[in-house]
């Protein structure tokens, strides 16, 4: 009898202690789940607010305000006083001021700012205000008709600047938020992806690498910020594709890389300094290369060289075929321009090609291409 009680006990005893250790791992499970599920809900909630990019980049975007001053109509009755009192009346009003807006971004902290050459071109004056409600006077430091940017300078403290993204790791399907003043109603974000990249054909501009937004923007965001979901300025909201002038789902943007190189220049010599072929060209109909039996090549037909540039001094005859750069292939027009803007004017550049079916190859030393007038 006392030996099966003690077995008794022994089976009670582990028969408890399971219990005890099942429930202490039931409890611990059910709390990592449950944990699990507020962690995933926490997480959801990062992902799906961009409130912290927002609020890293929204204070370097600036609102543009563009005045100019023009020479006002003459009502009928005054008209009619200066034919007594001459055109120096005092009833006839002088000027009259019209106003446009527009966006910018802070890019340092001495005051210079990035915006579109279309957002102040004509004005007499320019102000740009803060979203923490300070405002200035700005002055133009210099623009680029080239790329439709211009370099503004104003001169406050503690100015906020904008961090700028690697453009090498944009990607299609990228989270895009646009940042600027459309309709001078106060600083407004948009979201949307990034659609496409490298977009050349849009004919606004000599040199388009534009990114491709769905994000809208609208008439005043134009010079603000595009921005990826760390807060960091992928681009410069230049123009959209539409219709009526209004967004409908197709924005293009200025790349970064771009947008820096043009500040940089201007800052350091007024204008952009680009390198000059004195060429021109176009892309090989591939109907053509097929019929001459080049059907594996790509390139650019020289259609014209400027009598006393640097093409013509190194021998590059109007129906050559430029095929390669450097010995890098080249696959159409757009990257001839590109490679020829992006090098200093003094450069060397070996041109390959094709000159009645037969190879040929030269260098090319750069000029200075002519700055265009706004």
């Amino acid at each position: 009898m006392k030996q099966f009680a003690a077995i008794f006990r022994f089976f009670a005893f582990w028969a408890m202690f399971g219990v005890v250790v099942a429930s202490v791992i039931l409890y611990i499970n059910g709390d990592l789940r449950l944990n699990g599920r507020d962690n995933a809900a926490n997480n959801n909630v990062i992902v799906n607010s961009f409130a912290e990019a927002v609020a890293n980049a929204s204070p370097a975007v600036v609102s543009i305000h563009a005045l100019t001053f023009v020479e006002a109509r003459v009502p009928e009755g005054v008209k009619l006083l200066e034919r007594f009192l001459g055109k120096n009346s005092p009833h006839r009003p002088k000027t009259e001021t019209r106003s446009t807006s527009g966006s910018g971004v802070i890019l340092d902290a001495e005051g210079y700012i990035l915006t579109n050459l279309h957002v102040i071109k004509g004005a007499d004056k320019l102000g740009v205000s803060l979203i923490d409600g300070r405002s200035a006077t700005a002055e133009v430091v210099g623009s680029d008709p080239e790329t439709d940017l211009a370099v503004l300078k104003i001169d406050l403290d503690k100015l906020p600047t904008a961090r700028l993204a690697d453009i090498s790791k944009v990607r299609i399907g990228d989270v895009t938020l646009a940042i600027g003043f459309p309709f001078d109603i106060g600083q407004t974000v948009t979201q949307g992806i990034i659609s496409a990249t490298g977009r050349n054909t849009i004919g606004s501009t000599t040199y388009q690498n534009f990114l491709q937004t769905d994000a809208a923007i609208n008439p005043g965001n134009s010079g603000g910020a595009l921005i990826n979901s760390n807060g960091e300025v992928i681009g410069i909201n230049s123009l959209i594709y539409s219709s009526n002038g209004n967004f409908q789902g197709i924005s293009f943007a200025i790349p970064i890389d771009m947008a820096s190189y043009v500040l940089q220049q201007i800052k350091q010599n007024g204008f952009v300094s680009r390198g000059w072929l004195g060429a021109e060209g176009q892309n090989v109909p591939r109907a053509l290369l097929e019929k001459i039996g080049l059907k594996d090549i790509n390139g650019v037909l020289i259609t014209g060289v400027e009598p006393d540039g640097p093409a013509a001094a190194a021998n590059i005859q109007e129906g050559d075929i430029i095929t390669h750069i450097n010995g890098e292939p080249i696959g159409n027009i757009n990257d001839v321009i590109r490679t020829v803007a992006d090098s200093a004017p003094g450069k060397q550049l070996l041109i390959g090609g094709l000159r009645k079916r037969k190879s040929f190859s030269t260098a090319v030393t750069l000029g200075q291409r002519p700055l265009r007038s706004q």
